[in-house]
């Protein structure tokens, strides 16, 4: 009876335990019952008693034989885990296979970061060079990754250096793989790329890229530098047309706050490219009239200017101030028989005005130069010196110009030669015929400038004019009054588009009425012994005047706000980045 049972419950868990013969009485003989347990399923928790325990089948986990139901589960959960096995190693096959099969893996990577660990001989060419004369050349060429789009087997990407860009396509073929258009489809926006491919005429102008008749069909492409996912602003946006006021754009604080993004736009590449214009062109012309450049210090015992709006700053046990502008170091040189020179450097001004023109610290382009007879002489030479900026900026830089112009609409600058001079009091008489109320001994505001420059455009069809003959009292301590009217002074403004750009004089250079001048302007004298002193030993007559660079910048690009014209803006609620 009990060799029957057992049979039963053998052909019954056949299944879940080893292949065995059926017959009892082989079971018996081989002594299976006496020495073996029948096997447990770990996965389940279901098992059976020991052979001299009391059991008809597999035990559930409550200890009680499981049922046909259950058995049949168990056999489908088994038959589950098998196939998901299965498959598992079939991916691991495939995975390994598509290893092996992609030809391109040394033709992609992100490089470890560069450490100058080798130097080659590869030859590099840059983006503004990739023309008609490239096609059919292969060329190695290093820029940032201005945008990408994949599209399946192949990527558009477009490789932008500085104010060029350049399409590019990767695209799957016997050197490209899939595994690599997806990597280069899957790049981060302003990463570093150094890529290598054929150049190709492009099959229609590419015309969202400054080198319109050129492809390069890429099969190398490695990440110098990665950039971070999220950019805190798009470049798309901050070059956008001002004008265009359905498209996104990004506001003036975001662009300073983010300055190193905002800075790789092409118009802001193109702005501070004619920003290095105006300066080489002013370098250039003065060297050629025989001025030599100086270099003045910014640390000074005095306010330059004779007025409060200086910086003060601590001098080890001392005070000592940010000069306002180079303008008594001039002066002294020349008494040191330099003749005429010139200066590009920092000035700084500590004036609470938060206005589109007004900078705390900016860049003077400064001239000074001794004459023979009269002022007239300086005031030749300065308007020479703009006018020659100006011919250099249209005839150079019309390129970098109408890159400017794409997103900030302006009219082209226009000028006379030579300049056009007016005296203080003609300018005066001029607003006053357009029903402005002002007397002659007054400065220009900002607002009677503007006027004044439009009066001057109709009549005289120039945004560049000056103005000679300030009224004495509103002209520094060193400025000469006029020999003909002590109530007028030797000093003059020159203006671009109603702005003033330039302030200048011809210098007191004796040293009695120095005194005399600085004594009204209430100016210590202890403060400014070393610069009385300079003139005491023969000094030339001479006169010259300061240029702000940003402001020129601005003005003849028509920009609106010097921020947009100084690279990292100092203003009296901005000191960052």
């Amino acid at each position: 009876m009990q060799s029957w049972r057992l049979t039963s419950f053998l052909f019954k868990a056949a299944p879940h335990i080893r292949q065995i013969s059926c017959c009892s009485s082989s079971l018996v003989a081989k002594g299976f019952i006496a020495r073996r347990s029948v096997i447990m399923s770990t996965e389940s928790g279901i098992g059976v008693a020991p052979a001299d325990e009391k059991s008809t089948g597999p035990l559930g986990p409550d200890g009680k034989p499981l049922s046909k139901n259950a058995l049949k589960k168990l056999e489908k959960e088994k038959e589950k885990e098998k196939k998901k096995a299965e498959r598992e190693a079939k991916q691991a096959a495939e995975a390994g296979t598509k290893d092996a099969e992609d030809y391109a893996k040394d033709r992609y990577a992100i490089l470890p970061m560069a450490q100058s660990q080798e130097k080659t001989s590869r030859v590099w060419t840059k983006v503004k060079d990739l023309t008609v004369e490239c096609v059919g050349k292969r060329v190695l060429v290093r820029a940032r990754l201005h945008t990408t789009r994949g599209t399946g087997k192949q990527c558009f990407m477009i490789f932008r250096d500085r104010q060029y860009t350049v399409q590019g396509i990767c695209a799957v073929n016997d050197t490209v793989s899939k595994g690599m258009v997806k990597f280069a489809s899957g790049i981060n926006r302003e990463s570093i790329l150094d890529v290598e491919g054929e150049v190709k005429l492009a099959a229609q102008k590419v015309q969202s890229c400054s080198q319109e008749d050129v492809e390069i069909f890429v099969d190398k492409v490695f990440v110098v530098s990665l950039a971070e996912p999220r950019l805190p602003l798009q470049i798309e946006d901050a070059s956008r047309p001002e004008t265009d006021e359905e498209q996104a754009h990004v506001n003036q604080d975001t662009r300073l706050d983010n300055r190193i993004i905002d800075l790789r736009t092409v118009p802001n590449q193109a702005i501070f490219s004619v920003q290095a214009g105006v300066c080489n062109l002013f370098r250039e012309f003065l060297t050629s009239q025989g001025f030599a450049e100086i270099h003045t210090p910014k640390i000074i015992s005095a306010a330059s200017e004779g007025g409060a709006n200086v910086f003060e700053v601590t001098y080890f046990k001392g005070k000592a101030y940010l000069a306002q502008s180079p303008q008594l170091y001039k002066q002294m040189v020349l008494c040191a028989d330099f003749d005429r020179v010139f200066t590009i450097g920092s000035v700084f001004r500590a004036e609470d005005s938060n206005t589109h023109r007004h900078l705390t610290e900016f860049i003077g382009l400064d001239i000074e130069m001794t004459f023979n007879e009269h002022y007239h002489e300086v005031i030749d030479m300065i308007g020479r010196t703009f006018v020659h900026i100006f011919k250099g900026l249209r005839d150079r830089y019309g390129e970098d110009i109408a890159k400017v112009q794409k997103q900030y609409k302006s009219e082209p600058f226009k000028f006379l030669e030579p300049s056009l001079v007016l005296t203080y009091s003609e300018g005066v008489d001029m607003l006053r015929e357009a029903g402005i109320e002002m007397n002659y001994d007054e400065d220009l505001s900002t607002p009677n400038e503007k006027l004044l420059g439009k009066l001057v455009k109709q009549k005289y069809d120039t945004d560049f004019f000056i103005l000679d003959k300030y009224p004495l009292c509103v002209r520094p301590f060193y400025t000469m009054p006029d020999p003909h009217n002590p109530e007028w002074s030797n000093s003059y403004d020159m203006f671009m588009r109603g702005e003033e750009v330039l302030s200048g004089a011809q210098r007191v250079h004796d040293p009695a009425l120095l005194i005399e001048r600085a004594k009204l302007h209430e100016i210590d004298l202890e403060k400014i012994k070393a610069y009385i002193d300079s003139f005491r030993f023969g000094a030339p007559p001479h006169g010259g005047g300061g240029i702000g660079l940003e402001r020129v910048v601005m003005l003849y690009l028509d920009l609106h706000n010097v921020r947009k014209s100084s690279m990292f803006p100092r203003d009296p609620k901005r000191v960052t980045p």
